[in-house]
């Protein structure tokens, strides 16, 4: 198994403790860390984008409830200069039904008075079978091989 960096590598504050209460499954702890207008962007997916802790605490609870083995893990993370913080994470667990699931991202958050007031969320599933590199530009650019140059 791969070690992976202790929560001490999260800049101390509101993430690092955002991470800590989710670890523990610890909902209120964790939704206690954002403001009440807190705002999700998804780029990748602009209509899951929203704002308000509510929304935080119904994703969280649904997660704790539907994935009983949920863990959460830091990769890396990083303070930028002008005080947004960026986590490489990952979450992994067994849905009640038996599905595994696990994602990997980067949350890029921006902080306001001892809170999280933002986030640009890259989370997304892990796809093991979804082909080799080439597959993937061919789905984006549409090529088919033969119109490639040699």
């Amino acid at each position: 198994m791969v070690e992976l960096p202790d929560l001490n590598r999260v800049p101390d504050g509101p993430v690092r403790r955002m991470f800590a209460a989710a670890r523990r499954h610890d909902l209120d702890a964790m939704v206690a860390e954002f403001a009440e207008d807190y705002v999700n962007i998804t780029p990748n997916h602009p209509g899951r984008d929203f704002v308000g802790r509510d929304q935080v605490r119904s994703n969280w609870s649904a997660l704790f409830a539907g994935i009983p083995d949920l863990a959460v893990e830091v990769r890396d993370a990083v303070a930028a200069p002008d005080g947004t913080v960026w986590v490489e994470w990952t979450s992994r667990g067994t849905r009640r039904d038996g599905v595994p699931v696990e994602q990997a991202g980067v949350g890029i958050f921006t902080l306001r008075e001892g809170r999280l007031a933002a986030v640009r969320f890259y989370l997304e599933p892990v796809e093991r079978d979804s082909g080799d590199v080439a597959r993937a530009v061919q789905s984006v650019v549409g090529a088919d091989g033969r119109d490639a140059p040699s």
